[in-house]
C-alpha cells in the first residue's frame, strides 16, 4: 500500500495528503468518510475486499492557522515551475529582483522571480521594461492551495475538483 490520499476538512477544503494505511484507519474508525476510491486497486482482507481510498473527508472540522508559505529560494522556484520567467528555459536558474535592490526593490513574493543567468545578466540593474524583457507571469504571493497543485506524484483525477483544477 504505497499511494497518496487527499484529506479534506469537513468543509471540503484540502488539508493534507496521507498514506492509504492512515486513510483506511480514519475511515474504519469513522473519523473520516470515503468520497472517492480507486477501483483499479484493491485491499484484500480475510473477509472482504475494499477499493483503495483516493479522497477522504474528515467528519470533524479541524481549525488551522493561516497557512503562510515561507519566502525562500526553493519556494520561488516552485512557484515559477523551475522556469526562467523571461525566456522560458529550465537550466542555469537563479533568482532575480524585478525592481533591483539597489533601486529600492525588496525581497518579496511580488518582486522575486526565477531567471536564467543569461537573462539576469542581460537585465542587470534595470527593470524588465528598461532591459527589453517581458515577464511570462507577474510574480505573486502563492496561497496554500497552489502548492497542493504541484505535488510530487502528480494529481489524481479524483483530486482535481477539490484542488480547483
Amino acid at each position: 500500500m504505497n499511494a497518496d490520499v487527499l484529506v479534506l476538512n469537513q468543509d471540503y477544503q484540502p488539508l493534507s495528503i496521507c498514506s492509504v494505511q492512515r486513510s483506511v484507519k480514519l475511515v474504519f474508525l469513522q473519523k473520516a468518510e470515503l468520497l472517492h476510491d480507486d477501483p483499479d486497486r484493491i485491499i484484500r482482507t480475510i473477509d472482504d475486499e475494499y477499493s483503495y481510498p483516493s479522497v477522504i473527508r474528515l467528519r470533524r472540522y479541524i481549525r488551522l492557522p493561516y497557512a503562510k508559505i515561507v519566502l525562500s529560494r526553493r519556494n520561488i522556484m516552485k512557484r515559477d515551475r523551475n522556469t526562467c520567467q523571461y525566456c522560458g528555459t529550465k537550466s542555469d536558474l537563479t533568482l532575480d529582483h524585478v525592481m533591483p535592490k539597489s533601486r529600492g526593490g525588496r525581497d518579496s513574493w511580488e518582486n522575486l522571480v526565477t531567471a536564467c543567468t543569461a537573462c539576469n545578466v542581460r537585465k542587470g540593474n534595470r527593470t524588465p521594461g528598461e532591459a527589453g524583457l517581458l515577464l511570462k507571469i507577474k510574480p505573486y504571493r502563492p496561497v496554500h492551495i497552489t502548492f497542493f497543485q504541484n505535488l510530487l506524484n502528480g494529481v489524481q483525477d479524483h483530486w482535481k475538483p477539490y484542488l480547483y483544477m
